[in-house]
């Protein structure tokens, strides 16, 4: 009989990767999550994703792979993607037929202190993937970029054909490295690969660097909003189902080589994934007010390094290739935010919301 079709999904403790590995399970796909589960933020935020998708914390232990109490078909491994020897080992037991790479050190301003973090883990890291999937040829390699890499791109709406070799940030400057790292072994070694440029994805479940996150734990608990560039900040806010909608309609499109004017290309694709509607921070914080019902202290401040005034994703090709469309309102997407935020930290330990 034949077996599923089986899907490493690293980074699934977070964010993303979390909705991912429980759309995959929905599906009932054979899906093994790996996570080093690192001190970034709260571990036990990602302890309790994982709760979620039926891995018991007690179980969790280095190297070692357990299955969901809740989906039989689904396994959790902890692993450092820096080590090379275990993610060889992984690959070899495993024989994934398709990757989707999640794990990352995320956060821009985090770069800006500790840029060795993004050397281990987004460089190091992910070459380390790639090279697994050379040994251990995958159908499609799927990995997660960011919308951070257009730098201070002038051309809006951001389109995949724009420039991206002027990043302003470190954290930018390894997410457009991995797309070209991922290109050359595309090139090389004829692995489908598909690059994912995600555009300030928000929702239940989120991490506590986001804005939407922050910016709900503040008004709840009557500290001040900053607001950077005087409050003149807009940002293409993508409800995390839509994301993950994305994610799911590429799962099996994988790119193949194609011929353009006597030029092979490899098999690579980049997409944006986004809302195609940026809004202003100021919008978020009062839909925010309204569903805590409680005004927000707001400090108005110049804009920081790194930053950047706008993100807007140009999707079109990405609904050409797809269908995709995002379906999400920032109203409808708030409101079911806030519906996990306050249920979360109703229920959880009040150190979580400090």
């Amino acid at each position: 009989m034949k077996r599923k079709t089986r899907i490493l999904v690293t980074g699934s403790a977070g964010f993303i990767g979390h909705h991912v590995v429980m759309a995959l399970q929905e599906k009932e796909l054979e899906v093994v999550g790996l996570d080093v589960i690192n001190h970034y933020y709260d571990p036990d935020l990602k302890y309790n994703r994982l709760k979620e998708q039926g891995f018991d914390r007690s179980q969790i232990g280095y190297g070692t792979c357990i299955r969901s109490a809740t989906t039989p078909f689904s396994q959790f491994v902890m692993l450092d993607l820096t080590d090379r020897s275990a993610l060889e080992k992984l690959f070899q037991e495993k024989q994934f037929d398709v990757v989707v790479h999640l794990a990352a050190q995320a956060g821009v301003l985090y770069s800006l202190e500790n840029p060795m973090a993004y050397v281990e883990s987004n460089l190091v890291g992910f070459a380390n993937m790639l090279e697994a999937c050379r040994q251990h040829p995958v159908k499609h390699f799927l990995f997660a970029s960011s919308s951070s890499v257009y730098g201070q791109n002038v051309e809006i709406p951001f389109a995949t054909h724009h420039k991206t070799d002027q990043p302003i940030s470190f954290y930018a400057a390894t997410k457009k490295a991995n797309e070209v790292m991922a290109h050359s072994y595309a090139h090389l070694y004829g692995i489908p690969t598909t690059g994912m440029r995600f555009f300030t994805v928000y929702g239940p479940w989120g991490r506590p660097d986001m804005a939407c996150y922050q910016f709900a734990k503040c008004i709840a608990e009557g500290r001040t909003i900053r607001l950077y560039n005087q409050g003149n900040m807009w940002r293409d806010f993508t409800y995390i189902d839509d994301v993950v909608a994305g994610v799911m309609k590429l799962l099996t499109r994988a790119p193949k080589v194609t011929k353009k004017k006597k030029i092979t290309e490899a098999p690579f694709r980049l997409y944006n994934i986004g809302n195609n509607q940026p809004v202003q921070l100021l919008e978020m914080v009062a839909l925010l007010e309204r569903g805590l019902r409680k005004k927000a202290n707001i400090d108005l401040l110049p804009m920081q390094p790194g930053d950047v005034p706008v993100t807007y994703a140009d999707v079109e090709s990405l609904v050409t290739a797809t269908g995709y469309r995002p379906r999400t309102t920032l109203e409808a997407g708030i409101g079911k935010f806030l519906d996990w935020f306050k249920a979360y930290y109703t229920t959880m330990p009040t150190e979580k919301a400090a």
